[in-house]
């Protein structure tokens, strides 16, 4: 198992000025591959390998245009060329868009293997630089002296912070104690998750309690003349007020995720299809903001190494629709319809609460157990080559022989 951690890096000026220099050489290696792959390939239809832009990178250092390559590390070079030929190979299995172009304003970043960094009495000696590298550790229970990592990662965020990344491979953790309890949880855009308990977990709504503040730097950054120091001050500091939305988004995430983790042996969740849900200009920003996509991504990561299990339900399982007492699936409910009554028990139901146990009742269908009074049929485990849903079948329309 591979493990990650990262921590704020404070290089001096010529520490910088080389890692800079780096970053520089690193997006024009990507640029230049880019766009000579994608020549080769619509212009004379030939598709270019690993080895060829390796060979292509080799015969760039001698030319005397770019003979500046040779003045920094190798090593992020020839990663940089790695990482494009996994985005291809990611691109062409439909996993990933198509590779874009690097700019010098985004997020830069230089990954170096083993032959470009030693760590020696838990300081970072980097290629090409004799001095170490001063980074704050702040990893309780991890002894820096004792890091033996496989791969580093010198990166520069948009509002000027340095970071490094160590990557470690590591044993997995051994499985937690069981809870002995199941969960069901349906995300939500008021509710950023209401559980079959019947707890509910605020939606903090971050960008949108800095969006005043975005849009007052935004329109200070617009007045600013192109190019000089003051549209660079203003922009750092929108990249700033940017990072601090994004990491008390993460903060949260990892809060949740991991409180659920410790909760539950089985957890359930829907498979929602957030991309499709972007494409609503009402509520793209607000399911943006809420991140359930990366919400998934650690959850399903942490219940693997505590032992746990995540269960994910087909999309179109209807769990607002359905009673969770007796079954009874209502023909149509609206999104403003909070609370409802059942009409064949006379239950009364919140919408979200009933939709949690709904998921979890269909959670255990899929997983094998009983199912209880909801029916499980038409839940399904994550997967493209299973079968659709029996809720998502409809007879074809029949048609008169030509």
């Amino acid at each position: 198992m591979r493990t990650a951690y990262k921590c704020r890096a404070y290089p001096d000026p010529e520490q910088a000025a080389v890692f800079s220099r780096t970053f520089g050489c690193v997006r024009l290696v990507w640029n230049k591959t880019l766009a000579e792959r994608h020549a080769a390939y619509h212009e004379r239809g030939e598709k270019t390998s690993y080895k060829q832009t390796d060979a292509a990178l080799t015969e760039w250092k001698k030319t005397e245009d770019l003979a500046f390559l040779s003045e920094v590390s190798s090593v992020p070079l020839q990663q940089t060329l790695r990482h494009q030929h996994a985005a291809f190979a990611n691109f062409f299995a439909g996993r990933a868009n198509y590779p874009r172009f690097k700019n010098r304003n985004s997020r830069q970043s230089a990954h170096y293997t083993r032959s470009a960094f030693r760590m020696k009495d838990g300081e970072l000696y980097m290629a090409k630089i004799a001095t170490p590298l001063r980074f704050v550790w702040s990893f309780e229970g991890v002894e820096v002296s004792t890091l033996n990592p496989t791969m580093v990662v010198i990166s520069r965020d948009p509002d000027g912070r340095w970071y490094v990344t160590f990557a470690i491979d590591t044993e997995p953790p051994g499985p937690t104690d069981e809870a002995g309890h199941e969960i069901g949880v349906d995300l939500g855009v008021k509710d950023f998750a209401v559980t079959s308990d019947g707890d509910r977990i605020a939606n903090p709504r971050h960008l949108e309690r800095k969006a005043r503040n975005l849009a007052r730097y935004q329109r200070r950054m617009a007045r600013c003349q192109r190019g000089s120091m003051n549209r660079r001050k203003a922009k750092a500091k929108v990249a700033r007020a940017h990072r601090k939305v994004r990491n008390a988004r993460a903060d949260f995430l990892h809060r949740t995720s991991t409180n659920l983790v410790r909760r539950a042996d089985t957890i359930v969740i829907e498979d929602l299809a957030v991309k499709n849900m972007v494409k609503n200009r009402r509520l793209a920003r607000v399911i943006s903001d809420a991140g359930w996509g990366e919400f998934r991504r650690q959850l399903e990561y942490k219940a693997e190494w505590a032992g746990r299990t995540v269960v994910v339900i087909d999309r179109w399982y209807p769990s607002s629709k359905t009673c969770s007492a007796c079954g009874h699936l209502l023909a149509e409910l609206s999104l403003s319809t909070r609370h409802w009554t059942c009409p064949t028990c006379r239950t009364r139901h919140d919408r979200d609460i009933n939709a949690a146990k709904n998921i979890l009742a269909a959670g255990r269908a899929v997983a094998g157990e009983p199912p209880g009074d909801v029916c499980g049929a038409g839940v399904r485990r994550q997967g493209l080559s299973l079968p659709q849903s029996a809720l998502k079948q409809k007879p074809r329309a029949a048609r008169r022989p030509a």
